[in-house]
């Protein structure tokens, strides 16, 4: 492989998502995806602040770049993981189309060619819950996930009304869905340790794959305790910018699943190093993938070479605008992704598609309870 440099930064802010590419003097152009909800442009402003860093330098020096960006200030978080987590995931797919080879062969090689998915589904009722579970099992998904409350319930309403609730809409959905699917439960930390500890308890009854987020990730000692008491398999992290929060988490023994966000956790480099971490725990990794398909096609080359990969995020792609975004998009089997032999990422942008779709600003709407506090998001 010939030396080059990296010659220029571009950002592009699309539809809700941010993506960068990163341009090579031998004409070689990385694509890669920043992960942080709502706050596009200040991740954005990030990504120019490392440009006259990134600006001649060899592109295939990934660790170093990561490491240097990182160790750059005292002061750390979403916005600089999301920034550098772009980058990363910019220079694999660079340096795989450079060697003409996907990026799974470089971090270790194939362990799988496809991709066992799980998928969202949604409805204001148990019965439109379990209509659209059905739906997507019949489009093949051998595992759906949902919240079992709306929003009116945890804002308005009491735990015993919401806790009920969550029984019933999780009832429905694997009575609906029989019991050789795969149910995962989403409580998006809504909860106290106490109340997730309770309903849990009440939801062993159908079996869930797993209970997301069943309290705020905070604590991980306190998750530690819940997934004891909860008897339920807990999966949790796509909060998380470092290696060193899963590293806490881990050694509480707080979860069943980890689930790094390639786009917000260092990238391909940092969630292979998270996946490796949970390995030794015997713990399995559940990629959040929440964004575009350039996410998508990450995760996919991370879930191709790591050997404890159970479940992949997957929010469907067939609709625009996301169905636009890519020249070749990845190919869906029976909830399965196909794993692409292409080079890097496997994928290629839609050049038409970057300027049909506007960016959409995030608006502050964050929820309140009745009494006017303020709740997570």
């Amino acid at each position: 492989m010939k030396p080059t440099r990296i010659e220029k930064i571009e950002t592009i802010l699309w539809e809700r998502w941010l993506l960068v590419r990163v341009y090579c003097e031998d004409g070689t152009v990385g694509v890669g995806e920043a992960g942080v909800h709502g706050w596009q442009r200040p991740t954005e402003t990030m990504l120019r602040m490392f440009e006259p860093y990134l600006l001649g330098k060899d592109p295939s020096q990934i660790e170093h770049h990561c490491q240097y960006l990182y160790r750059n200030s005292h002061f750390m978080g979403s916005v600089v993981q999301g920034a550098i987590s772009a980058i990363d995931i910019a220079l694999w797919d660079a340096k795989g189309k450079r060697l003409g080879v996907p990026i799974y062969e470089l971090m270790g090689g194939q362990t799988r060619h496809k991709v066992r998915c799980y998928m969202h589904v949604g409805g204001n009722t148990a019965d439109e819950l379990a209509e659209d579970a059905v739906r997507q099992v019949r489009a093949g998904f051998s595992a759906v996930r949902f919240t079992p409350f709306a929003p009116e319930y945890w804002l308005h309403r009491t735990y015993s009304e919401w806790a009920d609730e969550a029984v019933n809409r999780v009832g429905a959905v694997r009575e609906a869905v029989g019991p050789a699917i795969d149910v995962c439960v989403e409580i998006h930390r809504q909860m106290n340790p106490s109340e997730s500890i309770s309903l849990g308890r009440r939801l062993e009854q159908f079996n869930p794959f797993f209970y997301e987020d069943p309290m705020l990730p905070d604590s991980p000692d306190v998750m530690g305790e819940v997934q004891r008491r909860g008897n339920l398999p807990i999966a949790t992290g796509e909060r998380f910018t470092t290696i060193f929060e899963f590293q806490q988490l881990l050694e509480a023994r707080a979860c069943a699943y980890v689930r790094p966000d390639l786009c917000l956790c260092g990238g391909l480099s940092g969630c292979k190093k998270v996946a490796a971490m949970a390995e030794a725990q015997h713990v399995k990794v559940i990629p959040h993938n929440p964004l575009s398909p350039i996410s998508t096609a990450a995760c996919v080359q991370l879930d191709a070479c790591i050997p404890n990969f159970a479940l992949q995020e997957y929010t469907g792609e067939s609709e625009p605008p996301k169905s636009d975004l890519l020249i070749n998009p990845l190919k869906l089997e029976d909830g399965f992704l196909i794993v692409p032999d292409g080079p890097g990422l496997g994928v290629e942008l839609n050049e038409k598609a970057l300027t049909a779709h506007p960016f959409t600003d995030k608006v502050l709407d964050t929820p309140l309870h009745e009494d006017g506090s303020v709740a997570d998001r």
